[in-house]
């Protein structure tokens, strides 16, 4: 089976591109918007449209393989690349990419996938969104040569076993962390709300008191709402490196006492922080957030923390988790390139020991999610992110409703 034609179509995600530096730096929310000048390079304001490019392969027996191209809400913030619009990148695809693949015949995923990921461009390697999207499409192709399904493609090709099982999946609130919880808790959410604590003064406070309140809240909140008496969600909060910003990057012992007092606050529920510090480079946010790691033990804190800024890569999540910086680290999928990337990083981090979360972000599509959670299916991390967008309801549905087709699939091909 070969691959006739390579067809690029722009499109938009579930949310935004936004601006980290400038949130961080004081850009005030107005209603939907941010007011204030845009400070990474790229925006032209501190929040804009959300933008994807499909890409299309025709195989020659006709069918269509695709994948969608999208990059994570904030763009060329933590060591990312810059930003994505589709204006710029749909050239470089048709001029760079689909030469390499039309005409070729489909083999392996890993093979293409390696190959497609081996192009540069000018001497620097496609943008990770392209990568993205088309190891997407590769994957879709491989399995409808084969007329497999996804998630088999890659449990075969990663020599993998797996359970078919369903996976806890993670939602997000975005700013609306008090409505947007209770969606959570009526739906019965594994892993919750992400809150998006990114601003010290009006959501994380100078001395943890307003996150710390916000948990007592939740977990009182999920105790009156909760569909049943054995529903115990993880609470999962992810503070954007404000801790720091309010204690001091490497103020370790402020910190896991602030942290003593969030887990007091979560009780009766687990729970996990996500990027407490950001330190702004890899080395230096690696050593804070393996120092602060192993603090929590040694006080014997129930609380996991989730490496997040400054490991996007492959060689970044091997690198924070042979260091054990965190106890959990977030697979940021669009930002780790082809997801032949993001199986392997689940399946090494399972290896060493250290939780594994397939992420991304709410700026991705309903397509990029729905690869995923076949990538998750086969690889089976820890918990899964329900996107795309902030809105709860349609992410957590698109990555729900796939989880359970493939398990019916699975389930009517065993019987």
């Amino acid at each position: 089976m070969k691959i006739t034609k390579v067809v690029c179509s722009k499109g938009r995600t579930g949310f935004f591109f936004d601006d980290q530096r400038a949130i961080k730096g004081g850009a005030k929310a107005d209603g939907s918007v941010y007011i204030g000048e845009p400070v990474t390079a790229g925006f032209s304001a501190v929040r804009q449209a959300g933008e994807a490019i499909s890409v299309m392969l025709v195989l020659e027996d006709g069918q269509v393989a695709y994948g969608d191209c999208a990059a994570v809400q904030y763009s060329g913030a933590g060591g990312r690349d810059p930003l994505f619009l589709a204006k710029d990148f749909i050239p470089v695809i048709e001029q760079h990419v689909a030469p390499t693949l039309v005409g070729k015949e489909i083999t392996s995923f890993r093979e293409m996938c390696a190959e497609m990921e081996a192009i540069e461009v000018e001497g620097k390697r496609l943008h990770t969104a392209i990568r993205y999207g088309v190891s997407q499409a590769i994957l879709d192709a491989v399995a409808k040569a084969g007329k497999k399904m996804m998630c088999e493609v890659i449990a075969e090709e990663y020599g993998l076993t797996p359970e078919y099982k369903e996976i806890p999946i993670f939602t997000q609130s975005g700013d609306s962390r008090y409505d947007n919880a209770d969606k959570m808790i009526v739906k019965a959410a594994d892993v919750l709300p992400h809150a998006l604590i990114n601003n010290v003064d009006t959501k994380l406070g100078r001395d943890c008191e307003i996150l710390v309140d916000y948990i007592k809240w939740l977990s009182e909140r999920i105790q009156k709402l909760r569909p049943s008496e054995d529903y115990a969600p993880i609470l999962h909060i992810d503070v954007y490196g404000t801790m720091g910003m309010a204690y001091g990057v490497n103020n370790y012992e402020a910190m896991a006492d602030a942290l003593e007092r969030m887990v007091e606050a979560a009780k009766p529920f687990k729970l996990r922080i996500e990027g407490p510090m950001d330190a702004e480079e890899r080395e230096a946010q690696m050593q804070a957030l393996a120092a602060l790691t192993k603090l929590v033990d040694e006080r014997g804190i129930d609380v996991e923390l989730v490496a997040d800024e400054w490991c996007n890569t492959l060689e970044d999540i091997k690198y924070f988790a042979d260091n054990k910086a965190g106890h959990m680290v977030q697979i940021k999928t669009p930002d780790l390139g082809g997801v032949n990337n993001t199986a392997e990083a689940v399946v090494y981090c399972k290896q060493k020991g250290i939780g594994a979360y397939q992420g991304g972000t709410c700026n991705e599509t309903d397509r990029s999610a729905q690869v995923c959670v076949n990538v998750a299916m086969a690889t089976q991390p820890d918990q899964i992110l329900a996107k795309p967008g902030m809105g709860v309801d349609e992410g957590y549905m698109i990555v729900y409703n796939e989880m359970q087709r493939i398990l019916a699939c699975m389930q009517a091909k065993n019987a």
